[in-house]
């Protein structure tokens, strides 16, 4: 079977890129993406030499190129990871979001009806449906909880989803969405909450925090995501959203005293910075679905992944040492330090 893993330079993408290498190998993976500031072809150098790995560079909104590259591979299934997901740049710069996680979605679609495949997979997130209120934790998203999206990125990414569905009604295009929560682990972007705090612990410098630490997030580890992911693309329903949770809900303030701790570093390092517009409060999937029909559940609990993550960053320095420079740099200056209190 040939799998187009759109976004496979990128965090998760690469971490299902390595799951399916791993756990299918007579399967041939074929990686699209564009390498914008997330994507590091450095991340999929284990897999370069394997004989049933290929990369493309191309944007998956490019119609010639995705078109040219289903006329040479004849995909099987198609699973989009490609997207931009980083809500503070959504914020700066909503266009960008808008060109690729909704109209580069439309281009894979039109290519898979053009030339047929079994499985069309949108990889979403919980983000699409909004937040919940930190004093109702009985509470969780089901895939039922209405679209209520909270930055130009979520508004991105739920409007990739009713496409997707809406290919699904008319053309009868098969399509499966999963909706997971905030991911960590291996080649996490230094950007994103975890990776950064663990940069900047190890560096000794101050660690940003937005607002009182009071927003909640559930997370889940990556390769329970991927192992999720490519059940649901085997053996999910056609036409249905499964929601993916790690059942390890986390003040964001939790998450840094606990790196900070797993790392010997003092709580001192906490720097409260002016919050973000629209920073949801809480996120919590139910992911009754899924294991109800796909028998998934995540095996790796919090403190395990963590100390999993924590330990392969410092492992692996020169990968996100080489990221933290030049552009990063100033990204990181512009959303961070205007908000110093």
């Amino acid at each position: 079977m040939t799998i187009i893993v759109t976004g496979g330079a990128g965090f998760i993408g690469s971490n299902f890129v390595f799951y399916e290498l791993k756990n299918y190998p007579d399967d041939r993976i074929v990686c699209l993406d564009s390498l914008t500031y997330a994507g590091n072809l450095e991340t999929l150098e284990p897999v370069m030499d394997n004989k049933n790995f290929r990369f493309v560079k191309a944007d998956i909104s490019d119609k010639e190129a995705v078109e040219k590259l289903f006329e040479e591979e004849k995909p099987d299934i198609v699973v989009n990871f490609a997207a931009e997901s980083h809500v503070d740049r959504s914020i700066e710069d909503p266009g960008i979001f808008l060109r690729t996680n909704i109209l580069g979605t439309q281009t894979l679609m039109d290519a898979c009806r053009k030339y047929g495949i079994k499985r069309y997979h949108q990889v979403s997130t919980d983000e699409v449906y909004g937040d919940l209120p930190l004093d109702r934790p009985d509470l969780f998203f089901t895939e039922e909880t209405p679209i209520h999206t909270s930055s130009p990125y979520s508004a991105s990414k739920a409007a990739a989803d009713l496409l997707v569905l809406a290919y699904y009604r008319t053309y009868g295009l098969p399509v499966s969405i999963s909706r997971c929560s905030n991911n960590y682990g291996p080649y996490h972007f230094p950007e994103k909450l975890i990776p950064l705090m663990i940069s900047r612990a190890l560096a000794d410098e101050n660690l940003p925090v937005y607002g009182k630490g009071e927003n909640v997030r559930d997370w889940l580890y990556v390769e329970d995501h991927c192992a999720a992911i490519n059940l649901v693309m085997r053996k999910g329903r056609e036409g249905e959203v499964y929601n993916i949770g790690g059942h390890n809900e986390k003040t964001n303030l939790e998450v840094v005293k606990t790196i900070l701790k797993k790392l010997g570093k003092p709580e001192s390092l906490i720097t409260f910075v002016t919050d973000r517009p629209g920073h949801d409060m809480r996120y919590a999937i139910d992911p009754t679905k899924i294991h109800n029909e796909l028998g998934w559940l995540p095996e790796t609990c919090f403190e395990e992944g963590i100390e999993k993550t924590i330990e392969w960053y410092l492992n692996n320095r020169a990968w996100w040492e080489k990221i933290i420079s030049g552009e990063y740099q100033s990204y990181f200056d512009k959303f961070y330090s205007e908000r110093l209190k």
